[in-house]
């Protein structure tokens, strides 16, 4: 980050929003210290923030090399990814999703002669393959995954589409006790 783009950070931004922009981008565990350089605070105030978003399910308290740690809560990243589906798509786009996916894992496995993914594993293992092969196999291994990630995403929240929506929706039968 530039100088002049450090002030415009440090200027618009709290050190607690600082912080929180840097966990958003976090790859994995990363020490206390590490957050607070990349988010131009005391240490002490990245801890107490860090803190205060683990207790708020935010975050994940880890160690790494023996130092304090955070990363991003794997359960309410899940969480967050289905509902903004639920939020963005449609139940039908969902389901038409869900079909787009499954024919995509359907035409790998056909492609490859294969059932699953483990079996495509088992395949690349016990086969006398070209780096150039094993290169492309392992990107078709990685697709594979991707695909199996958003299967079970779209799966997630077609099962909780309904509960997300009537939970999201206004209530109009409630009397407010602000106005």
């Amino acid at each position: 980050m530039t100088e002049s783009n450090q002030r415009t950070w440090a200027d618009t931004l709290s050190g607690r929003e600082r912080i929180r922009r840097v966990i958003e981008t976090l790859e994995g565990p990363t020490p206390v210290g590490e957050i607070a350089d990349r988010a131009d605070v005391s240490r002490a105030t990245a801890d107490d923030e860090l803190e205060q978003l683990a207790d708020d399910d935010w975050v994940s308290e880890t160690t790494v090399e023996g130092t304090k740690a955070y990363d991003l809560n794997p359960v309410r990243l899940l969480f967050d990814e289905v509902t903004d589906l639920i939020q963005t798509h449609s139940r039908e786009e969902l389901e038409s999703q869900l079909a787009e996916l499954t024919e995509d894992r359907e035409q790998l496995a056909a492609d490859y002669d294969v059932d699953s993914l483990s079996a495509f594993r088992n395949q690349l293992a016990g086969e006398d393959l070209g780096a150039s092969e094993i290169r492309e196999r392992r990107n078709v291994i990685e697709t594979w995954e991707a695909i199996e990630t958003e299967r079970r995403l779209v799966k997630h929240a077609l099962q909780l589409y309904d509960d997300v929506v009537e939970l999201s929706s206004p209530r109009t039968d409630v009397s407010s006790t602000f106005a």
